[in-house]
């Protein structure tokens, strides 16, 4: 009977642990399409024109308008990819975007700036910090609530589309 009640515990613990994994899997429909409305601080995540998830997002700390350069709290503006994944990412999870294209680079440095760059869609903030996932607190990036960004990071694929839009 002891050794029943041990094998019980031992099997709860891993069904425990393996539910408290960050990493998800994704059977759905494929996500062809990232879309953030900035001015609705909204990103939709799309299997072709039909909306398979929405979140509310936090922006970069100077929302309005397009990323310029390096520094400046924007997020950036346009078509662009996801390129890259960071599964330990001090902001809980992390997919890159594409930021600075070509354009992004020459718009830059007609300005004589650098146009900065690691540019993520990402979980909340650190443990302790005193930020909201939901406020505009981030150096540019795309910010959602940790759980949610596990979805995001299950669902999308590198080299999806991405546009944000003002």
């Amino acid at each position: 009977m002891k050794l029943i009640k041990i094998a019980a515990l031992c099997l709860m613990a891993l069904g425990l642990s393996a539910c408290s994994s960050k990493f998800k899997t994704y059977n759905g429909p494929e996500v062809t399409q990232v879309v953030v409305d900035k001015s609705d601080r909204k990103m939709y995540l799309l299997h072709h024109r039909e909306v398979l998830k929405s979140y509310r997002i936090g922006l970069g700390f100077a929302p309005e308008g397009d990323k310029q350069i390096e520094g400046d709290g924007k997020t950036p503006e346009g078509l662009y990819f996801i390129d890259r994944r960071n599964p330990n990412s001090r902001f809980h999870l992390s997919i890159g975007i594409s930021y600075p294209n070509e354009a992004d680079i020459a718009e830059a440095i007609a300005l004589g700036k650098s146009p900065g760059g690691d540019i993520f869609i990402h979980g909340g903030p650190p443990k302790g910090a005193r930020f909201s996932p939901r406020s505009d607190w981030t150096w540019g990036c795309i910010a959602v609530k940790d759980r949610e960004m596990e979805d995001v990071y299950a669902m999308v694929r590198d080299g999806t589309p991405i546009l944000i839009q003002p």
